[in-house]
């Protein structure tokens, strides 16, 4: 129960409605799952002591020194989303799919043959990796007993805070009759949706990626120590729409007082920017077939920009003057002033057993702290109450990886694990991350081609508005996904 209550109070909503600026906004980019190429995926992004893998420089960017000449590689990945989703006892569910060109790269490696030097080889990368997906649909609906989507304008109109955003969520519900002024007290306002239960829908459509540029140089020494550095551009371009609607059939207000049956609240929220991180990353050679890992993830900091649209309609409006039993309010097109997002940093050890050239065993620990993501404050915003926000709900994260590789000659047989915690002190709003992955690949000589299958589920919640109603939908989210990646040697 008390993990119920305190994620009713802290409002969580990790589809994040899209109608203003909340702590769980910075999750989104301060969470990324590893896409990557399909032998990266297939063991369960396990690479932080392996290499090898361009995908694996995101992990530990000394792991371009384990590629044994020039390589390039190019990804493509089908992506399936299954939500089941629970409101007031009503399950429904909803399936999205996508296909997308998640990661392209190449390395080049300079191996010198002298026995001058004991730095005997330099590694060169340059690659692109969508860090995360944000491709998803979700649909809720139920009966609520007592909370009308009314309470979030009533919040608004109330709202201590005289922002323009605010101001026009007020003069939105007003013009459509859906609040109106306390005749008791003027400078308060009351919701004109008759009290009773409500007939609640949720539909919301997310779209968009995170993506990050890796410009990546290591060397090696006396082959056992190999170290390495990136330098990454971030970009982000992220696209909400939600829809939520609401009826009722409960008894009229007072003749004084309009009634509204139906409610209809669209927005589309747009998001864009960019960023910027560097990772240090070293591998030991403890035995030929025995080495460990360390590596350190920046923060990345952001400059992001918000637009928003939105539309609001009521139906079939009771003790309105004639003509308006029906009411629509558009909003113009909000451009928020841009704000700076700092993410935590990360900290990553590996290890990996290899069985001479039969196939290996491997295991990445992470740990983020994100107590540490920040909002910056401008002339333009104040993020204090956010920050503090951030201070409250969130903690530091363990990560855990496992993977692992058989050969068969030309066969290449692989699977993964991984678990990730929940960023919050209190999980009950989003829960722990579990994925399985497995895949097979082919070695042609020069080229190879890689296919991975990887399942993930998480438990959350979201709600209908970002204010005003403590509701929420529980949310039961799987992720599919069937990778493939082609690969040459030069």
């Amino acid at each position: 129960m008390r993990k119920i209550i305190l994620s009713l109070l802290l409002g969580s909503s990790f589809l994040v409605t899209a109608q203003e600026l909340t702590i769980n906004d910075a999750l989104r980019y301060a969470q990324t799952n590893p896409i990557g190429t399909a032998r990266f995926r297939a063991m369960g992004g396990a690479f932080g002591a392996v290499g090898g893998d361009l995908s694996a420089l995101n992990v530990n960017p000394a792991g371009s020194l384990f590629f044994r000449n020039n390589f390039a590689s190019a990804t493509l990945t089908n992506f399936n989303t299954q939500n089941n989703s629970r409101y007031f006892g009503t399950n429904t569910k909803e399936n999205y799919s996508t296909l997308d060109l998640n990661q392209i790269g190449a390395v080049f490696i300079f191996d010198s043959k002298s026995d001058k030097s004991d730095w005997s080889k330099i590694a060169f990368g340059l690659n692109y990796d969508n860090t995360s997906n944000f491709d998803n649909r979700i649909y809720a609906a139920g009966t609520n007993p007592n909370q009308s989507i009314a309470k979030y304008f009533v919040d608004q109109a109330n709202y201590i805070a005289n922002t323009s955003f605010n101001d026009y969520q007020y003069k939105m519900a007003y013009e459509t009759y859906i609040i109106n002024q306390d005749t008791n007290n003027p400078n308060n306002y009351i919701s004109n949706v008759p009290t009773g239960s409500y007939n609640q829908r949720y539909f919301a459509t997310s779209n968009g990626y995170n993506g990050k540029l890796t410009a990546n140089l290591a060397a090696s020494y006396q082959d056992k120590l190999f170290l390495g550095i990136n330098l990454n551009a971030h970009f982000t371009d992220y696209t909400l729409t939600t829809n939520v609607s609401e009826s009722n059939d409960n008894p009229l207000n007072p003749s004084t007082q309009p009634s509204i049956r139906k409610i209809q609240f669209n927005n589309q929220l747009s998001t864009y920017g960019s960023g910027f991180s560097f990772n240090l990353g070293a591998i030991y050679k403890i035995h030929p077939n025995f080495r460990i890992g360390a590596a350190y993830e920046s923060p990345t900091w952001y400059q992001l920009n918000d637009e928003l649209v939105q539309d609001l309609y009521t139906y079939n409006n009771v003790n309105v003057p004639t003509g308006h039993a029906n009411r629509y309010y558009g909003s113009p097109q909000f451009v928020f002033p841009t704000y700076k997002l700092r993410t935590p940093s990360k900290l990553t050890g590996s290890a990996t057993l290899l069985f001479k050239k039969r196939g290996l065993i491997s295991i990445d620990v992470t740990s983020k702290d994100y107590n540490n993501i920040a909002f910056k404050n401008t002339k333009d915003a104040n993020y204090s109450d956010l920050n503090n926000g951030i201070d409250l709900q969130y903690k530091k994260a363990y990560e855990i990886r496992i993977g692992g590789e058989y050969k068969i000659k030309q066969w290449s047989l692989r699977g993964g694990y991984r678990f990730e915690e929940s960023p919050l002190k209190i999980d009950y709003a989003m829960g722990d991350l579990t994925a399985y992955t497995t895949g097979v690949g082919y070695n042609f000589g020069d080229s190879r081609l890689d296919v991975a299958y990887t399942n993930e589920h998480r438990n959350y919640t979201t709600a209908l508005v970002s204010s005003g109603m403590n509701d929420t939908a529980r949310i039961n989210g799987k992720n599919n996904a069937i990778t493939m990646t082609y690969s040459i040697n030069f």
